[in-house]
C-alpha cells in the first residue's frame, strides 16, 4: 500500500528554496527602487519641458492672460533644493527672472540630485505661436544630469535640443 505525501527532504529543499529566493529579492529590493526613481524623475522632468511647450503652443492663460513671451523650463545649479520650475514668461525676455509668474515648482524625488547642467542658470522658452525655443544661456543644446544621491555614477541625462527634440540618455 502507497503513501500519499510529502517526505520531510521535499519540504526542507522546497523551503530552502523558498527562503534563497526571498532573500536574493530583499537584498536587490532598495537599488531596484532607487533606478527607478532615477527613471522616473528624468521621464517628469522631460514630460515637464514638453508640458511648457505644450502651453506655449495652445496659448493657455496665465492670470488671465496669454503671457507674450510664452511659457518655459528654469532649473538653477548648484542649488539648495533638487528642484526646477515652470514659468509664464510675463515680460517676453526668453528667459526665467523675478518678474516671471511660476506655474510650478516641481520637486525632484528624495533618491535623486541635479548631478550637473550644461549652463548654468539655465532657461529653456517656448515662444508661441510655433513654438520658438530658447536656451539661455545661448546655446543650441542644454544637458540636465540626474543621479543617484547614493550612487552619483547611476545617471540619466535630459538633452533639450533648439529644435525642440527632447532625449532622455542613460
Amino acid at each position: 500500500m502507497s503513501q500519499k505525501g510529502f517526505t520531510l527532504v521535499e519540504l526542507v529543499v522546497v523551503t530552502g528554496i523558498i527562503i534563497f529566493l526571498s532573500a536574493m529579492l530583499l537584498v536587490n529590493w532598495r537599488p531596484a527602487a532607487e533606478e527607478f526613481a532615477l527613471q522616473r524623475s528624468a521621464h517628469k522632468l522631460a514630460q515637464d519641458i514638453r508640458r511648457a511647450s505644450e502651453m506655449a503652443m495652445s496659448a493657455r492663460e496665465f492670470q488671465g492672460s496669454v503671457p507674450q513671451g510664452g511659457y518655459g523650463f528654469h532649473v538653477r545649479f548648484p542649488s539648495e533644493t533638487e528642484s526646477y520650475v515652470l514659468y509664464a514668461d510675463t515680460n517676453g525676455n526668453q528667459r526665467y527672472d523675478a518678474a516671471d509668474g511660476i506655474v510650478e515648482t516641481v520637486y525632484l524625488e528624495q533618491e535623486v540630485i541635479v548631478h550637473s547642467v550644461s549652463k548654468n542658470n539655465l532657461s529653456i522658452n517656448f515662444k508661441p505661436p510655433n513654438p520658438t525655443v530658447s536656451i539661455t544661456p545661448i546655446s543650441t543644446v542644454a544637458d540636465i544630469t540626474l543621479a543617484l544621491k547614493s550612487d552619483p555614477t547611476k545617471i540619466r541625462s535630459v538633452i533639450i535640443h533648439i529644435s525642440g527634440l527632447i532625449e532622455i540618455e542613460e
